[in-house]
């Protein structure tokens, strides 16, 4: 291909220059074919691209189309129960809710329901009428002087920078407006943070926000941030499920001089969190760090957040807790398959436990050791749907936390590129231009929405099983599509059996 390109296309332009001037008319036509010819003559001799070094011109046609290749898979491929991580019909319930829409359905389900990994709630024909007060729970445990009443459900980590200030604003009036709690991210305490919304400040192994010039633990500066009346909680990150073992990314074109200054960081830079805190180093670090913290901050509650890997550590941290007597409030339960913005697909691939097993294993551990009664578990990890918020419950949850799900109430379309800085709906950018789109306004009001009319569906769904109040949630409450296979294996007769005991197999 190349070689017919450097022959065909120098004879192409030399007959269409003849022409050209032949009837003076139309000099643009040779001299875009010109333009054209000398791209793909440098195409034949860059050493980079080997697509374009033998398919000259053309081959940036495979660029374009790779590029849109998500936009392409979502508007003319995926069915509605197709889409990763989320499938559509998720994200339109998601979208129909925050614009305070009817969500119904039409036609049935589409799911596959006589499928081993479907899951459905045991209604009951008793049902009771769903109540109209949205859940709420107590967060502090005997050792914290300041509780606070939290939402059932909340905002997930998500960091300005990660995130744009329009986006974050938006999240935080929603939240004011709807009285549930808006998770800083590990970025530090903005100004778009202070809207007047609850917060529970994230602090990472960075100390963003509460650092000082080597990049340590910086008490003063965390005692003047946690004692604002907006900040109500206080999340240490310990590791992320979408990338457990591994800091958090901000890719440099997102590291604003104004997020620079908040993080107090070089601007420009790309930001990698250390894999690992420098205030402890073991399990009983981990809970001498969370007691200074509620020190520090006048008695608020206090927990650690964490993706479980090696299940030995976590056990480790609850035999600390009952020979120190030091128990954090909360602690809230990533699963591998969270959501990130900037992450090595090896660690959002295959690093760290889901979050159903992480769960179970984390009741049913705090339970061996005592401990369940002294603090709450909170659940993070694509709990979007009320579905996914009872299943959370009843595995041991006692609140949840989502990301995704507010980044869609927002506008996020999935598009993929939130750590590109090209988020065409302002969400996840810096871009000036792009985050004009985002109103704050209507956003707040979607943000506020989505909240409110998924636990009302939550209300909902516990009213259909015949249940009074979500203590009563638990995993009798729940069916599962592997137990249909088995009533099938029994119902029908083994015709092979007779073809076994004669063959001798």
């Amino acid at each position: 291909m190349r070689n017919k390109f450097l022959s065909w296309g120098i004879i192409l332009v030399v007959v269409t220059w003849v022409v050209a001037l032949l009837i003076r008319a139309h000099y643009w036509i040779p001299i875009l074919l010109t333009a054209i010819y000398a791209l793909g003559v440098y195409n034949t001799y860059q050493t980079k691209h080997a697509i374009l070094r033998n398919f000259p011109v053309l081959g940036y046609f495979r660029y374009f189309f790779e590029n849109i290749s998500p936009e392409m898979q979502q508007y003319f491929i995926e069915r509605e129960t197709d889409g990763k991580p989320f499938p559509r019909n998720q994200r339109s319930a998601v979208y129909r809710r925050a614009k305070n829409l009817s969500d119904t359905v039409a036609f049935g389900t589409q799911l596959e329901v006589n499928h081993r990994k479907y899951e459905g709630i045991k209604h009951s024909i008793y049902a009771k009428s769903p109540s109209e007060e949205l859940p709420r729970v107590w967060v502090g445990g005997e050792q914290c002087s300041q509780p606070y009443h939290a939402s059932l459900f909340n905002i997930s980590a998500m960091s300005f920078g990660s995130l744009s200030d329009r986006a974050q604003m938006s999240l935080n009036r929603g939240a004011k407006k709807g009285n549930f709690y808006h998770n800083t991210g590990e970025g530090g305490i903005s100004p778009y943070h202070l809207e007047g919304g609850d917060l529970c400040w994230q602090i990472g192994t960075g100390y963003f926000g509460c650092r000082d010039d080597e990049g340590k633990f910086n008490p003063e500066l965390f005692k003047k941030y946690s004692n604002l009346p907006n900040v109500k909680m206080i999340e240490i990150k310990l590791s992320q499920g979408a990338k457990p073992g591994h800091g958090g990314v901000l890719p440099g074109v997102k590291n604003t001089p104004e997020i620079a200054k908040i993080r107090h960081v070089t601007p420009g830079m790309t930001i990698i969190s250390p894999p690992s805190h420098s205030a402890f180093s073991n399990a009983s670090g981990l809970l001498k760090f969370v007691e200074r913290l509620r020190d520090l901050s006048g008695g608020k509650p206090v927990g650690f957040k964490l993706c479980i890997g090696d299940t030995k550590e976590f056990e480790d941290i609850c035999v600390q807790m009952n020979v120190m007597k030091i128990y954090p409030d909360f602690i809230t339960i990533d699963g591998a398959e969270g959501g990130t913005g900037a992450a090595p697909p090896e660690f959002s691939d295959g690093v760290g436990m889901p979050l159903e097993p992480a769960l179970i294993f984390v009741n049913k551990t705090l339970k061996n050791y005592n401990l369940r009664n002294k603090l709450r578990v909170i659940a993070s990890g694509k709990v979007l749907t009320s579905l996914d918020i009872l299943r959370a419950v009843a595995m041991g949850a006692d609140m949840c936390n989502n990301a995704r799900g507010f980044m869609f109430s927002l506008g996020c379309i999935q598009a993929l590129r939130c750590n590109s800085n090209n988020c065409p709906t302002g969400v996840a950018t810096q871009d000036k231009m792009l985050i004009k789109g985002l109103d704050v306004t209507d956003k707040a009001e979607r943000v506020y929405h989505f909240h409110k009319n998924t636990l009302h569906t939550c209300n909902e769904l516990i009213a259909a099983a015949g249940r009074s109040s979500y203590e009563e949630v638990d995993a009798s409450m729940f069916m599962r599509g592997d137990e249909f296979d088995h009533l099938s294996d029994l119902y029908f007769p083994d015709i092979l059996g007779n073809v076994k005991s004669k063959s001798g197999f």
